[in-house]
């Protein structure tokens, strides 16, 4: 292989990396080797194989695809790499590409280091005292318009955010020596070890545990980056102690409750989208729904559980149906709290029947789509909330 293109492929796995993708020296050496054996056919066949080696997740596609298509298309970097090793090979003429939206982790990424060269302009002093600071501004900013570093900073952001302690009573005892109520087996095992000659009492009483968390969210095509961001958060509350059982849904229903309890956030990811089939795919809320009322409501909603349903609320299917597959949920859980990302924009209405449908029955409607609207998420989980409903 030309060391030129194996050069390139070493920048560009570099590209991949500081955007966020989890490549290593491992990856970059069998990115080159798979080259060598596939060859280079073609542009699609070329692209094909780096993702074949680069892309270990569903999420990862679209920034490599955006990194691809801004690294390549440079000067036409990929037709003259193909013209110098296939000279029968003649690359089609196309214009490039508008550079398409949500790009910003990649094109960051790609221009940081050009940045860091320029020469910085003379300091002014201005006042600042009336300008937000770099952290206000981030905790506003839309997820889908972050780049990999304002992304990392929200994450971090996101992880230190704790639930207030509110643990309830349960029906489970454990022994305690200000408990009121007697320990029959404890008493025996005590006297036991005294041979039967005296009797030692002992108590016990019941145990607090904060209640659990049931979160079900949407992984469709236009929820795939919020609900990414939203499992953070839901990893977050899982080392905190918490108790979450997380089901993620597009066309069917799937459990990552094990998945998600992984230490590691970027092992719990991989995991999630491992057993996932539908990610980034089409929406049945509905039947969804009806596959948790039947199969998981009686297991994991009870002892005071909390519901968060993090969806657009654009359903395809029957609206009678989800209406009622949202009433049996909403009294089956102590409080249904619905997340939205429409709700980002001023002049939303509920205008979709899916909408209109699942409004009546929900306790708490509000937004996800930055920072702030998931520390607001957290104060209303701490405390009985207030219903916050908009149009």
């Amino acid at each position: 292989m030309s060391g030129q293109l194996a050069s390139n492929i070493v920048y560009f796995a570099r590209l991949l990396r500081a955007a966020g993708l989890p490549v290593g020296p491992g990856s970059v050496l069998d990115a080159v080797r798979a080259v060598e054996v596939a060859g280079l056919g073609g542009r699609g066949d070329f692209q094909a194989t780096l993702h074949a080696i680069f892309v270990k997740t569903h999420e990862h596609t679209i920034i490599f695809n955006q990194a691809f298509e801004l690294f390549w298309r440079k000067r036409g970097m990929m037709e003259k790499m193909m013209e110098a090793l296939a000279p029968r090979v003649s690359a089609p003429d196309q214009t490039p590409p508008k550079p398409k939206a949500g790009a910003s982790r990649v094109s960051d990424a790609f221009y940081n280091k050009k940045q860091e060269q320029q020469k910085q302009a003379p300091a002014l002093e201005l006042d600042s005292s009336l300008t937000a600071s770099d952290r206000e501004l981030l905790q506003r900013k839309d997820f889908a318009q972050m780049t990999a570093q304002e992304m990392a900073h929200a994450m971090a952001a996101i992880a230190r955010l704790k639930l207030a302690h509110d643990d309830v009573l349960t029906r489970r005892l454990a022994p305690d020596r200000r408990g009121r109520r007697l320990d029959p087996r404890a008493i025996f095992r005590k006297s036991l070890r005294a041979g039967g000659a005296g009797i030692e009492l002992a108590f016990m009483s019941k145990t607090k545990r904060p209640p659990p968390i049931v979160a079900i969210c949407d992984i469709s095509g236009s929820m795939s980056d919020y609900t990414r961001v939203f499992l953070h958060f839901l990893h977050a509350l899982n080392a905190d102690g918490r108790r979450v059982h997380a089901f993620l849904f597009g066309t069917r229903l799937t459990n990552v409750t094990r998945a998600l309890r992984s230490r590691d956030i970027d092992e719990a990811l991989a995991l999630c989208s491992a057993q996932v089939e539908d990610w980034s795919g089409g929406t049945r809320i509905s039947a969804s729904l009806r596959d948790f009322n039947r199969l998981w409501s009686r297991r994991v909603l009870g002892q005071g559980a909390s519901v968060i349903l993090f969806t657009d609320g654009l359903e395809r299917d029957g609206v009678e149906d989800l209406s009622r597959e949202m009433e049996r949920l909403h009294k089956s859980c102590k409080r249904l709290i619905w997340l939205n990302p429409l709700l980002r924009y001023d002049r939303f209405e509920p205008k979709a029947g899916g909408i209109r449908a699942m409004l009546p029955h929900v306790d708490d409607f509000r937004s996800a789509h930055n920072v702030a609207s998931i520390a607001e998420l957290v104060s209303a989980l701490s405390s009985d909330g207030q219903t916050q409903r908009r149009g």
